[in-house]
């Protein structure tokens, strides 16, 4: 029999099973007609991204569940791959060219792409390295990236068949502009953060001389723009306005006073500026209107001509400048402090311009509608249930998709526009000639694709779309995606578009949407808070086994993962538990023979900890089937650490110590929970334990590609597991007297037991070897009734009370002395304790878990104080 070293090193077996798998082809999927299959695919991290806690997270339980399903029998595909990133590798080229002192127009477009795709070849793989250290178990052999070859032809085909079914479309549209990465932004790239800023109050001159009117605004740099003033029509303060025309501070234009239902009576004075080319609603508005745009900022956030005497100025200094000049010339009327709610860039954290552009965008409301049946018939589940509704609320109000980026990285957009007449071509293949006049003067549209337009292809693209290939046949619709919530809308919903309509089939039948992980006081992580955890160098200090079970551990659906260092450490003691029970086992094994086990064989001990592990096999598969990864991942726990290595390996020694059939039966018995154990593990930690089961007597090539442990119900016992719960809750109750009065662990102890009923006085004489070794304990006395013994430490059970004389045992005066300063500081403690606790501005201030924690406290506290009293008074009566 094989013999573990004394200590686990991870360092050396994590690398060393990762290639052994992958070089065995045991992470590829088998194109099995004749077996359930299970696919899914990866949520492509950035090419320019480093494996950080939240990837960390996503990743290990996609692994879970691909390495479940295929040691389950399934057929699994798990594809990997990364994405192009447009803007964010875009921005990483630029810097290193910044460094050089050139810029990408000083290299053009086609050499700046050469740079691109160097440095994606050079840089671009780390991160699939940093998902292998994790024991990521994807088919590497079907490795995509958003901007490979096949991808490139489906993203073009999506394009063009949208644009042919009039779902593409060009036009001069407000949109979300940043002017640091210089392109547009779709709605949810845009960050909205609360700031405090201000409320200007302008008085426009009526042109009639006969007043003016006061609109309040947030940014009066706009209002060099603005082609209207509005009211609420049913607003008595202006309807005598409605009509009337204004001219236009600073500018001079004249405007007119418009009546709308939009407008908010309660903003402000109840009058806003309408500016179309810079504001969501106004845009709005001005369409409904028929109002003209004037447009006063460009796409650097720079003042244009139409700004007058401020153009050239940049944005701020165009509002300070405007401001001064307001008051200058008596429009300002006065300045209130107000909160404004500014729009960010997800990449730079530029504050975002709503711009007026001619930008390419998709039709959405007739793709929504089918992902919104999807969900709601059921056909693709969201688990949690809760983000329903949130999906819900964003599809029904959904805005057409601003598709193009003004980048030169990306699927750059197949249109190109005829130099002649006007007209656009888009095509499959690169035209020669204008598809509608025949000329040949035609340029390519600059802009190129939203990154997540490809990526909203995903699940079909990275099986052979628009080929009908065999993994689509077989593999689409995917069974789960894993994904976070903030990519619920970038992503899933638009993948649930784009697969309903280019597929006819939804592209997943299970969305699970796992939460954020934070810090251990719920906080976020980031690089200014110094909290941030890098899996990385957790790997390296405890291994990837106890990164990953700590995260499936932590992972509870619906809640927030509040992560400390030290969680991960507590799991890597597990690692070792369990390295050092299969040291126990296999030091165990000598003379080994393997048995047929049979219920009726075996010693109740035995049939205890399969029944156990059998309630524990099903427990795991029910949670896993249902993605509650915390409740597999702690059952398992629970069961190893605390019955199994706790409990069973320690009752083991008894029969040990025998020769003959109980120690053969036993040995079998120790090796089929251990084996059966690591199985169920090997998802949460495929290294340890493929490491120890390689040790082990066993079948076939990798624990990998060993079954799943199924639960074998004809040794479940529920009647045995409540005796051995009882015998269990004595030999708890003697571990703590023996704690509580300090007895040394080589004292001997004698115990009484005090049982009325029969079937209790027999279940103890059973087990009362057991209780003898386990308790460290010479002799077990079992009584019907009787007169309880004096100067006894006692603990009451649950059809029993036990005894253990203390006479000779303790230095009853020492021990009263020792008691007695224990009792006043406890006493102190709670007095303080208590006292807070009755202090009315304590409990209204403190947070609430301080209060719970103060209460649960106290009754701690409480606690204790009532031991220490009960132990007073046993040593008392040693004294009479």
């Amino acid at each position: 029999m094989k013999e573990l070293p004394k200590a686990y090193d991870f360092r050396g077996v994590e690398e060393k099973w990762y290639r052994f798998w992958e070089e065995r082809g045991f992470f590829t999927a088998k194109l099995a007609k004749d077996r359930p299959r299970f696919s899914m695919v990866i949520p492509p991290p950035n090419v320019t991204g480093k494996l950080h806690v939240g990837h960390a997270l996503n990743t290990t339980l996609q692994d879970i569940m691909a390495r479940y399903k295929r040691m389950d029998g399934y057929d699994t595909l798990w594809v990997p791959g990364t994405d192009h990133a447009g803007i964010a590798t875009q921005n990483v080229v630029e810097r290193q060219l910044a460094k050089e002192g050139l810029s990408r127009h000083d290299l053009g477009r086609e050499e700046f792409l050469k740079r691109v795709w160097k440095w994606k070849e050079e840089y671009g793989g780390a991160i699939i390295e940093q998902l292998k250290r994790l024991g990521c178990s994807c088919d590497w052999t079907r490795l995509r990236f958003t901007m490979d070859e096949g991808l490139s032809r489906a993203v073009r085909e999506v394009f063009v068949r949208l644009w042919e079914e009039g779902l593409i479309y060009r036009g001069d549209y407000i949109i979300n502009w940043c002017p640091r990465c210089h392109t547009a932004l779709a709605d949810i790239e845009v960050e909205h953060e609360p700031t405090a800023g201000h409320l200007w109050y302008i008085r426009y001159p009526l042109v009639d001389g006969s007043g003016h009117i006061v609109v309040a605004t947030t940014r009066p740099e706009t209002m060099l723009g603005d082609t209207a003033v509005a009211v609420n029509p049913e607003d008595e303060r202006y309807r005598h306005l409605i009509g009337k025309k204004i001219k236009l501070p600073l500018i001079g234009r004249e405007i007119p006073i418009i009546a709308d239902r939009e407008v908010d009576p309660e903003f402000g004075t109840g009058a806003v500026k309408v500016t179309p080319a810079h504001d969501f609603a106004d845009f709005e508005m001005a369409q409904r209107h028929k109002l003209p745009f004037v447009k006063v900022m460009d796409e650097d956030a720079r003042m244009t001509e139409e700004a007058g005497p401020y153009a050239g100025l940049d944005r701020f200094e165009a509002r300070k400048k405007v401001v001064e000049d307001l008051e200058a010339q008596g429009f300002l009327e006065k300045i209130e402090d107000y909160e404004v709610v500014l729009g960010r860039c997800y990449r730079c954290g530029d504050v975002v311009e709503p711009l007026l552009s001619k930008q390419w965008f998709v039709r959405m409301k007739p793709l929504a509608q089918p992902a919104i049946a999807a969900v709601e018939r059921g056909f693709t589940r969201l688990i949690p249930e809760n983000w329903k509704n949130l999906y819900y609320d964003w599809m029904y109000n959904i805005r057409d998709w601003c598709i193009s980026r003004q980048i030169w990285w990306g699927h750059r957009l197949p249109a190109w526009t005829c130099k002649d007449c006007g007209e656009v071509t888009v095509s499959r293949e690169d035209p020669e000639a204008c598809a509608h006049c025949g000329s040949k003067n035609i340029v390519q549209e600059e802009d190129v694709l939203d990154t997540w337009f490809s990526s909203a292809l995903w699940p079909f693209s990275t099986l052979g779309w628009p080929e009908d290939t065999e993994e689509l046949r077989l593999y689409y619709p995917t069974s789960l995606l894993v994904t976070s919530f903030d990519i619920l809308f970038f992503w899933v919903a638009r993948m649930l578009m784009m697969g309903l309509h280019f597929m006819g089939a939804i592209p997943f039948r299970d969305v699970y949407i796992h939460a954020l992980v934070r810090d251990e006081k719920g906080q976020k992580m980031s690089k200014s808070r110094g909290n941030v955890i890098d899996p990385l160098v957790m790997i390296e200090k405890y291994g990837a086994d106890a990164l990953r079970f700590t995260l499936a551990a932590l992972a509870a659906q619906g809640r927030d993962i509040k992560l400390a260092e030290s969680r991960i450490e507590g799991f890597r003691h597990f690692v070792n538990k369990i390295w050092n029970a299969a040291r126990f086992v296999l030091m165990n094994l000598e003379g080994f023979e393997k048995r047929d086990l049979k219920a009726e064989d075996l010693p109740k001990e035995a049939r205890w900890i399969l029944s156990r592990l059998s309630r524990t096999v099903r427990r795991v598969r029910e949670a896993l089937d249902a993605y509650e990864f915390d409740q597999a991942a702690l059952a398992i726990y629970h069961f190893f650490w605390h019955e199994f290595c706790d409990w069973f390996v320690e009752m083991s020694k008894l029969f040990l110590q025998r020769e003959g059939e109980e120690r053969a039966l036993v040995q079998n018995v120790l090796l089929q929970v251990l084996e059966t154990s690591l199985r169920l593990l090997h998802p949460f930690m495929p290294f340890v334990t493929e490491e120890i089961w390689q040790a082990l007597p066993h079948e076939g090539e990798s624990i990998m590609i060993a079954p799943y442990p199924q639960p074998f119900p004809e040794f479940e016992d529920e009647e045995l597991e409540a005796e051995l719960d009882r015998i269990k809750e004595a030999i708890v109750a003697i571990r703590a007297i023996r704690a509580d009065y300090n007895l040394h662990p080589s004292a001997s102890l004698r115990v009484i037991v005090l049982a009325d009923k029969e079937d209790a006085r027999r279940l103890f004489a059973e087990f009362a070897e057991m209780i003898k070794l386990l308790a460290r304990v010479s002799e077990v006395e079992i009584r019907e009734g009787g007169e309880r013994p004096k100067g006894a430490a006692s603990a009451v059970l649950t059809d029993a009370e036990i005894f253990v004389p203390l006479e000779g045992l303790v230095d009853v005066a020492a021990e009263l002395k020792k008691l007695d300063k224990e009792e006043k500081k406890v006493l102190k403690e709670l007095d303080r304790v208590k006292g807070r606790l009755e202090n009315e501005k304590f409990l209204q201030k403190a947070p609430q878990e301080v209060v719970e924690k103060e209460k649960a406290r106290a009754r701690e506290l409480e606690e204790k104080l009532s031991r220490i009293r009960e132990n007073i008074k046993r040593l008392e009566e040693l004294k009479a």
